[in-house]
């Protein structure tokens, strides 16, 4: 699948943003810890991978009650949803100048009810003419995502006969469906109800 920039200008996916807030003091204290140790752009990207999907816990599967949708808030919190937990990703890329984007699927149950939309990131480095999808939703029984930059190690690999969707937009802020969803549920449990089924 060829990933599709909302915007044709780079700048736009090292911007600040309303959530990729990547000026907020504790994004910078996160970055600049995780730089020291990576000081490259590749192993960073990849070790800042690790830290949003490995201490970070996807709210749904610790239980924890709490909506986050901001960067800072999230990295603070300590919890999100796909949705979140990609916002922290991008911003602690663009913080050390690894050009991010938020991208989409539309996943579904196996019978192909109940869809949702997935939440992921696309990074650019160095050196690179291709962007590259990473999934920092957190793994689980049956969940294995890693970072890759040449075959996808994504959580879930859509299956279109059900439905499911590899949405090529890359957004520069989350798309607006995500970020209304987020803003708006007071808890989990009711995100969990309006969550966006699709594009």
């Amino acid at each position: 699948m060829e990933l599709v920039q909302q915007h044709p200008d780079i700048s736009a996916y090292l911007a600040v943003g309303e959530a990729v807030d990547h000026d907020h003091p504790l994004v910078r204290e996160v970055a600049d810890r995780l730089s020291g140790d990576h000081p490259d752009a590749y192993s960073y990207a990849e070790a800042a991978f690790a830290f949003v999907r490995d201490t970070i816990p996807h709210s749904q599967d610790s239980g924890d009650p709490r909506v986050t949708w901001r960067a800072s808030d999230v990295l603070e919190q300590r919890t999100g949803i796909c949705y979140a937990k990609s916002v922290a990703y991008a911003a602690l890329l663009r913080a050390r100048s690894v050009p991010a984007a938020l991208c989409y699927q539309r996943l579904a149950d196996d019978d192909g009810t109940n869809p949702v939309i997935h939440g992921l990131v696309a990074l650019l480095l160095p050196g690179e003419r291709r962007w590259a999808r990473q999934d920092v939703r957190g793994n689980k029984p049956g969940v294995d995502a890693r970072f890759s930059l040449g075959e996808e190690r994504l959580a879930w690999t859509v299956r279109p006969e059900l439905g499911e969707v590899d949405y090529p937009g890359l957004y520069a802020e989350p798309h607006p469906a995500v970020l209304g969803a987020l803003k708006a549920a007071p808890d989990r449990p009711y995100l969990w109800r309006t969550l966006p089924t699709e594009l």
